[in-house]
């Protein structure tokens, strides 16, 4: 008779990626195989779904380009290197970003990068006078074919999060930021200023009296919240319903009267208008 206790000491748990580790030993030949197996392993519990999608992510950004990602010159939002300070607070407010290129006399000329924490310890320093031209930092710039790899790692080396891609030709094509490579990996990165994301600032009063909009709106609630009488029969949302009236995918800037109402676009992308600001007209 076997006097020894029995062993209540189970074998460790194995990590996801060991078992990854096991279910791959067949060593996959090629990428397609390799995410099938993935795949599978994500079907079979090894990995959740936003994993596999930031996988899949990191390996299709080898094969994408800048030109693939980057903001086109006609949505960039820049500042004017001779431009009032009032004019550039401005644009900095209103646009939310915190990278800025600053062009010279033409859009091709980019001679730097403004930072808006730079601008914001100038404009703390009452005792100073705030120049624009002493706060620009230098900018990078690289062509349209650069690998999102590549760049990814260049961001990370440098610690620049902003980039300027140009073309062939030496023109500004379109910008490039951190944050558009990572979102290729994990997929869209909403910030503070991204209030379409929040239904509950689809509509916000703003202090000069004006209304910041959400795209996203739906027709029926600005219709509630204005008392309007805007169609929702063919497009649901505010945006689809202005965007269709401009006839074109607008640009930051613009803006168009729709009945008592003037919509300007605050914010927008290559892809589409987030946000808007809206002014009541008087008769």
């Amino acid at each position: 008779m076997n006097d020894e206790p029995p062993s209540s000491s189970a074998p460790p748990a194995r990590s996801w990626l060991d078992r990854l580790g096991q279910m791959l030993s067949g060593e996959p030949r090629n990428r397609e195989e390799l995410l099938e197996e993935l795949r599978n392993a994500k079907n079979n519990g090894l990995l959740s779904a936003e994993t596999l999608t930031m996988i899949e992510g990191a390996i299709g950004v080898t094969d994408k380009q800048v030109s693939d990602v980057m903001v086109p010159r006609a949505q960039m939002v820049s500042v004017p290197v001779d431009g009032t300070l009032a004019d550039i607070l401005a644009i900095v407010i209103e646009s939310g970003h915190s990278r800025f290129p600053v062009t010279g006399e033409d859009r091709d000329e980019i001679i730097g990068t403004l930072l808006a924490k730079d601008l914001l310890k100038c404009l703390a320093q009452p005792e100073r006078p705030c120049e624009i031209r002493g706060l620009i930092r230098p900018v990078r710039l690289i062509p349209e074919s650069k690998r999102l790899n590549v760049l990814l790692r260049e961001f990370r080396s440098s610690r620049h999060h902003l980039a300027v891609v140009v073309d062939e030709y030496g023109g500004v094509a379109g910008l490039v930021t951190i944050e558009d490579v990572l979102e290729e990996i994990v997929g869209d990165i909403d910030d503070e200023h991204d209030d379409e994301s929040n239904p509950d600032a689809q509509v916000r009063l703003l202090a000069d009296g004006r209304h910041s909009i959400s795209a996203l709106t739906p027709i029926a609630e600005f219709n509630s919240a204005f008392g309007a009488e805007f169609s929702d029969e063919e497009y649901d949302t505010v945006g689809g319903l202005v965007t269709a009236a401009f006839g074109h995918l607008p640009e930051i800037g613009e803006d168009i009267a729709l009945g008592r109402f003037r919509f300007h676009v605050a914010k927008a992308d290559a892809r589409r208008v987030h946000q808007f600001t809206v002014t009541t007209e008087t008769a």
